[in-house]
């Protein structure tokens, strides 16, 4: 009738009728993906990123919370034992105030202070390059992101070697051999160092803030205008609302990189004692401190994942803007007649001191026997090619040295195996989490490939050495050897990797995969002739900029490396220590060379460019 109402409550029965049907269909659709040799494939790289990335981190964890080899008298526990020991020690007693709570704030110092700098001058750059008629503004959209091209820490050595003075020893600086003698506070420590990382990330927001106001719709403008408003209120409640969500997206990003940046807070404030996290964490490690090390690699991670979080919730929250008006309107960029002769020379300042000078005053070092002397008679070709220096260790020029050799061939070789490595899985990541039918296993792989994006790398290498120190079961201690190098480099890069695989693959129909099937070619040969040859450029891709990074890389070699196996990175960093100033810029400016060569040619086969949309 239709006055009665039916019964749609669920009995017990009635449940476990559903729960039984549901198990039976994930039952039959498992057992069809079984079938299909892609899901295969992707339980086995499942196997493998959960052994590369899950595992290691699991492992520099559990450090922090079990007893260490050669603690136990001090703990009063047995090893491996579960304790709060370490914990205690990096955040409540005597000494936590050096190992953790300083290093911590001098870490928020730091990266609060290059944010504050890197904003104001990369928020005006941006605004002068995408909305005004600046003199030069495409050359200066690719100049003045130079500086993310190259190494942080050679910026560093530069300002040493023009700064520094004799409070630590060694040789004197540019200045102090001119005899103006720099201030302890300029040479090193905290300002130095904001500084160099403030001038290093300040193309992030070029990049991030300068593409959005590239699409912000001048029409917005126009009308505040009609109505009345000034252009302070036009810059402060039209336009930076709408720009609120790529700026406070450089900011976040600019902090996490200042989290795990080592190179800079080593070279400028370990001679004064001036610990960030990173140095901390280094400095744990070097004293053998395996469960400290462990506390202050797992903060730097819970840091490092709130950043990248906020993050993508800003990424998000940025969809909700939308830009109204024609593509014209858009396009339209502001005059600024008395100015832009003044702007054109901020801009081209810009460029001189975060470019220009730190490079000049690195290679003009390494042909000066003294510092700051610029007679001709102290300029000499001795620290590239001389022989029978007087000098301990380093009796040749650079370039006939066999140790900068060898080390150069250990990046090449160890760089580039990671890096092709790392472009394989990456494709084959992307075809699996495209084409397999099993969706949780889709799933997986894109959030375990991701997760080395949310470790600072001096973690993540903390965390390999932690796994990779002892022998655990069938794999033996990988420690000092290249391969722990190899294998941190390629899970370190595969959140770049396994995206392009990802965004390849989904291009990429089924059509010639099905037409090759129908004649008889199975899935080996069916990625050999037919998958990789038509994402050839997404491989090349996956490879470069890998390789790219890798050569300029140091957090994870510094810790990983050791002399046998230095690569150019920790080769010289090791000069750094030993006071061979001109040396160690030398290697300096080969790998800088390397990183920026690397990026113009990945930019030229790849077609793409960073500074894309920032200048006409």
């Amino acid at each position: 009738m239709s006055g009665q109402r039916r019964d749609t409550r669920m009995y017990p029965a009635d449940s476990e009728v559903a729960a039984s049907r549901s198990g039976r269909q994930l039952r039959y659709r498992l057992k069809l993906a079984l079938r299909d040799p892609t899901t295969l494939i992707g339980i086995l790289m499942a196997a493998l990123f959960l052994y590369l990335i899950v595992v290691p981190i699991l492992s520099i964890l559990s450090d922090a919370a079990t007893v260490q080899f050669g603690d136990e008298r001090r703990v009063k526990g047995e090893m491996g034992s579960f304790t709060l020991y370490y914990l205690h020690r990096a955040f409540a007693s005597p000494v936590a105030h050096d190992l953790f709570w300083r290093p911590l704030m001098n870490t928020l110092k730091v990266g609060f202070g290059a944010i504050l700098v890197s904003v104001t001058v990369g928020g005006i750059l941006a605004w002068l390059i995408a909305r005004t008629d600046l003199l030069g503004r495409r050359w200066f959209a690719t100049a003045l992101i130079v500086p993310y091209m190259l190494p942080a820490w050679t910026f560093a050595l530069a300002w040493t070697t023009l700064f520094k003075n004799r409070t630590i020893g060694g040789q004197p600086g540019w200045l102090e051999s001119m005899g103006l003698s720099p201030p302890d506070w300029l040479a090193y420590g905290q300002v130095p160092i904001t500084i160099i990382l403030a001038l290093h990330y300040t193309p992030f927001v070029i990049l991030l803030f300068g593409s959005a106001l590239k699409r912000f719709d001048s029409q917005l403008e126009d009308s505040a205008r009609i109505l009345g408003a000034s252009g302070r209120t036009v810059a402060w409640q039209v336009i930076l609302p709408l720009m609120r969500p790529a700026l406070m997206s450089a900011i976040v990003l600019i902090f996490a990189k200042c989290l795990g940046e080592f190179g800079v807070p080593y070279v400028l404030g370990l001679p004064v004692k001036f610990d960030v996290l990173a140095t901390s964490l280094y400095r744990s490690i070097g004293s053998r401190q395996t469960g400290v090390a462990g506390v202050l690699a797992g903060a730097i991670m819970l840091i490092g994942m709130i950043a990248i979080l906020v993050d993508a919730y800003l990424a998000r929250e940025a969809r909700r803007f939308v830009t109204v008006g024609s593509k014209g309107s858009m396009n339209r960029v502001s005059q600024l007649r008395g100015w832009r002769l003044p702007a054109t020379g901020f801009a081209g300042a810009i460029f001189m001191v975060s470019v220009c000078l730190p490079l000049l005053t690195l290679a003009l070092s390494t042909v000066m026997r003294q510092p700051g002397n610029f007679a001709w008679s102290n300029f000499t070709l001795d620290f590239w090619i001389g022989q029978d220096l007087p000098t301990v260790a380093m009796r040749t020029g650079i370039l006939f040295s066999p140790d900068l050799w060898q080390a150069a061939w250990n990046t090449i070789w160890i760089v580039g195996t990671a890096s092709v490595c790392s472009g394989v899985l990456g494709i084959l990541t992307g075809y699996v989490v495209v084409r397999t039918t099993f969706r949780p296993l889709a799933i997986f792989l894109r959030q375990v490939t991701f997760m080395p994006y949310l470790v600072p790398g001096i973690a993540f290498a903390a965390a390999y050495l932690s796994l990779f120190a002892v022998a655990r079961g069938p794999v033996p201690a990988l420690y000092g050897t290249s391969i722990i190098l190899i294998l941190a480099l390629m899970a370190d890069q595969m959140p770049y990797a396994s995206r392009a695989g990802i965004s390849a693959m989904m291009q990429l129909g089924k059509d010639p995969e099905e037409a090759a099937q129908v004649v008889g070619a199975g899935w080996f040969r069916r990625m050999i002739w037919v998958v990789i040859p038509i994402q050839k450029g997404s491989l090349v891709t996956g490879v470069l900029l890998p390789f790219i990074s890798g050569i300029k890389g140091l957090s994870l070699f510094v810790i990983l490396a050791v002399p046998a196996t230095d690569v150019l990175t920790t080769f010289s960093l090791r000069l750094v220590d030993y006071n061979y100033t001109q040396a160690a810029n030398a290697v300096v400016l080969i790998i800088a060379g390397l990183a920026y060569g690397g990026t113009l040619l990945a930019q030229k086969l790849t077609r793409t460019n960073l500074a894309e949309g920032l200048g006409n």
